[in-house]
């Protein structure tokens, strides 16, 4: 076969990153819709690099303040 085809699911994967890199601000909505239903691969897939670190500080200031609360 001809290594110039592409496959369904790279073309899939191709058309979601031209998606996420026209409009990444409306995504973030659909990415929380994703992590609902999907993986946290798909969350940290469309929120970057910047997203993906706030959404860990989060949990970790979460998790202090319940550590705290809770003692």
């Amino acid at each position: 076969m001809s290594e110039n085809k592409e496959t369904p699911e790279r073309r899939r994967e191709r058309l979601r990153q031209e998606e996420l890199k026209r409009n990444p601000a409306g995504n973030l909505h659909d990415s929380f819709n994703r992590a609902h239903a999907g993986s946290l691969a798909d969350l940290v897939g469309s929120l970057g690099w910047k997203g993906t670190g706030i959404l860990i500080l989060v949990i970790i200031i979460g998790f202090l303040i319940a550590a705290i609360v809770i003692k």
